[in-house]
């Protein structure tokens, strides 16, 4: 996960003791689901430059391959955050809608630790690891 810079004003920090996503919650995950989407998209603009500036027409097969490697990296890191784009989107329309912090499946709370270290989380942890694990064994079925 891309390490997101805290620019938000103050030094607050969502806590288990507080009512579960009160005003001052959803400010503080709106602010840095934001601020994360700005910086994602601030670097896909610069990708976007770097490819129109960039010149594979290079003389040496292995510059050309070095510059198509780089690039074809960079493309599928900006696709990887394309996605990330796709559901921190999702995020902000559930903080509109409501729902945001709560499991898709068992409509508990997430726990704040968890959204602080994966505000895009859709899942509580339980139900992550239950999920995984019936992905494990769908997968182990297969072969």
């Amino acid at each position: 996960m891309v390490k997101k810079k805290n620019r938000m004003n103050g030094s607050y920090k969502p806590t288990e003791k507080e009512d579960f996503m009160n005003p001052k919650q959803l400010e503080y995950f709106k602010n840095l689901l934001n601020e994360w989407k700005t910086d994602l998209l601030a670097g896909s603009s610069t990708t976007i430059n770097n490819l129109k500036e960039e010149s594979s027409n290079k003389p040496d097969n292995a510059d050309r391959a070095s510059i198509e490697s780089e690039r074809s990296l960079e493309l599928r890191t900006r696709d990887r955050e394309r996605k990330l784009l796709s559901k921190i989107n999702k995020a902000l329309k559930k903080i509109d809608e409501g729902t945001y912090g709560y499991c898709e499946d068992t409509n508990k709370p997430i726990s704040i630790k968890r959204l602080i270290a994966r505000p895009i989380a859709t899942l509580s942890l339980e139900a992550q690891e239950s999920h995984e694990k019936s992905e494990r064994i769908y997968k182990e079925k297969e072969y």
